[in-house]
């Protein structure tokens, strides 16, 4: 049985061949530590680290200083770093409704500290309301923490917007580019970005166990590190530095990771990430055509469109379990989804489908017409057999 794979919302797969070449290059050529070995091969390292932070710079149009692109082992670490460095008891803070629970479960910790933070509505569809945005905004509220694009339906947040009028009112703006980073257009100067958290294993095509951030020197100064550590720098003193990046960076890196992702970013830059993005929505409006024709069976939620969503749909079966379609989609046609709640309860709640959840397909530009058409006959196959 071929294997078709279609959960790419949770990590991209296949990743662009220079990706595992980089990363078997650096394990059995380079294989040692930066920052902490006076010769040859750890200063090539180091340069490969210090490339990788400007083409992230570069990657997201910002003017920040190469040394404030950080290091981190995913985005919900960046996320948790953010939030537990950022905001104190007594602070205020808005959300998405829409958020995934790598942002709310360290709110949720906060709470307990005293951090309150209110969701912004969204509609039906996932889609924020902006006009709520300004009339939810407290003498203490401290920053807008916010989702770019959705990982459960695909709706995309109007960052610039929101950036806009964070920058009215003097609040932070920190952005969650898990599902968009690599396919949206990310300015972090002109969307006012205070703090941008990626991933390298979605969308930039690059290897599991590397993340980051991306933050301004202002915002820098206002952030407490949450680990410390050695780095390597000034080694005479236990105090943790205060300059970048080495605040943020404790420990031994993830080098092999960074040289994967340092080979994903040329793919894309070579590719172009708007090339990708027409790919993927062309594959994800042939879904969205074939899935009309099985409404009966079926509710698709979230945005039923190409147009301002990404690459992730989700359906809502009307008359079988979605555990047991998921299940059938893998079992007997070797078709990869994602099935249940995608770590987004109140997503899901926004949406009407918590708390039995959705069954989720996520597509990538590798994803061919024939794999389209061979899930969407594969699911009137099931949908039949009733």
């Amino acid at each position: 049985m071929n294997k078709t794979y279609l959960d790419n919302a949770s990590t991209s797969f296949p990743k662009p061949p220079c990706v595992a070449q980089a990363v078997a290059h650096f394990i059995s050529e380079v294989g040692c530590n930066i920052n902490r070995g006076g010769y040859e091969n750890a200063y090539s390292a180091a340069e490969i680290v210090l490339d990788t932070r400007e083409q992230l710079r570069r990657f997201f149009h910002s003017s920040i200083p190469v040394e404030n692109v950080i290091f981190t082992p995913s985005v919900t670490y960046s996320l948790n770093i953010l939030v537990k460095g950022l905001l104190k008891p007594g602070d205020h803070v808005l959300v998405s409704a829409m958020e995934h629970n790598g942002l709310m479960r360290p709110l949720v910790q906060m709470e307990k500290l005293g951090v309150t933070f209110d969701r912004i509505p969204c509609t039906p569809l996932g889609e924020l309301i902006l006009e709520e945005l300004e009339s939810m905004i407290r003498p203490n509220t401290k920053a807008v923490f916010m989702l770019h694009s959705s990982n459960v339906c695909g709706s995309v947040m109007p960052i610039a917007q929101v950036g806009a009028i964070c920058r009215r009112h003097g609040l932070r703006f920190v952005v969650d580019s898990a599902q968009s980073a690599g396919i949206l257009p990310i300015d972090m100067d002109t969307m006012y970005i205070d703090a941008l958290a990626f991933t390298g294993h979605k969308s930039l095509l690059g290897p599991q166990g590397i993340g980051g951030f991306l933050i301004t020197e202002e915002m820098a100064r206002e952030v407490s590190p949450l680990i410390s550590g050695g780095t390597g720098s000034i080694s005479d003193s236990e105090e943790t530095p205060d300059f970048l990046p080495d605040k943020f960076e404790p420990g031994t890196m993830n080098l092999p990771a960074i040289y994967g992702l340092h080979a994903a970013l040329e793919y894309l830059e070579q590719t172009g990430i708007e090339q990708v993005y027409q790919t993927e929505m062309a594959r994800t409006g042939e879904f969205l055509d074939g899935l009309s024709k099985l409404g009966d069976h079926l509710k698709v939620i979230g945005p039923n469109r190409t147009v301002n969503r990404g690459p992730v749909v989700s359906i809502d079966c009307l008359h079988r379990d979605n555990a047991e379609v998921a299940f059938l989609l893998d079992s007997q046609y070797g078709i990869m989804t994602r099935c249940g709640l995608h770590c987004a309860p109140n997503a899901h709640k926004t949406l009407g489908t918590f708390p039995h959840g959705t069954i989720r397909f996520a597509f990538s530009h590798y994803n061919t017409p024939q794999e389209i058409s061979y899930a969407l006959d594969s699911l009137t196959k099931i949908f039949q057999s009733l």
